[in-house]
Formats: C-alpha cells, structure tokens, sequence
C-alpha cells in the first residue's frame, strides 16, 4: 500500500504571462504522483481586471504522462469545476468547467493552456516556482 504513493512530490507554478497586464494567470500547486499517473491539487485564476473572473479558486485533479522524447519530456491535463457568478444585473450562479493542458520539462517549465468561463489562452509559458526549481536541481 505505501508504493502507491512512491516518488509523489509537489509542483507550484504558473501558466500564463506573468507581468502582461490585464492578463489572466493560473497559479497552480499540485501533489503529482507520477507512479500512478494522478495530479490533485488546487489552482487560482487571477486577473487584474475587476469583476467575477479576477479571483478564482478551482480543485482540480488530472494526469501526468512522460512523452519519452525531445525537451518536452511530460504532459499534463488538469480539470475541476467551481461556482461561476453570472455577471450583473443577473443574479445567481452555475458549475462551470476549469482545463487545462501543459508540456513541460522535467523542471516544470514549458508551455501551456487553460480555459475556463468565457476565456481561452493558449500557448502560454508555464513557470515552475522558484523554490521548486532549487528542490529538482
């Protein structure tokens, strides 16, 4: 029972434009457990724009793929739902879908994507965090 969680470790980062304003950031943080293929984890949407789509907290679980080639040596995908407000004057809220997809190196920094309500970014730069490139060097 306890290889079941052999080699898990965490992954914090992010995946968009970090620094372009008005741009939608996903800030991820992520229990990986690659032996059984299972990313869980959290990730926060920001955007400095103000409104129901500047703060968003989403849980989210996928999977993790090793590609065995070139730089791009892993492949993720994440999904999760949250609560999504409709914007004013309506008044109530809806399950809506958060994914996203990522191909990245072993330091967890490539290149990605993610949707959610209304919103699609595609080729955007995955950054590992700071601490965790330190950790896997």
């Amino acid at each position: 029972m306890s290889d079941l969680l052999a080699g898990a470790y965490l992954a914090k980062g992010t995946i968009g434009n970090v620094g372009t304003p008005g741009a939608p950031i996903a800030t991820f943080s992520l229990v990986v457990v690659p032996s059984q293929h299972s990313v869980t984890g959290t990730v926060v949407i920001t955007q400095a724009v103000n409104g129901p789509d500047s703060h968003i907290v989403v849980q989210v679980k996928g999977k993790i793929y090793a590609t065995g080639f070139g730089k791009i040596t892993q492949v993720v995908s994440l999904h999760g739902q949250y609560v999504q407000s409709f914007p004013p004057p309506a008044i109530g809220s809806f399950l809506a879908d958060f994914d996203a997809h990522l191909a990245i190196d072993a330091a967890w920094n490539g290149t990605g994507g993610f949707e959610y309500y209304k919103h699609h970014i595609e080729n955007a730069p995955v950054t590992a965090a700071k601490n965790l490139k330190e950790q896997l060097a």
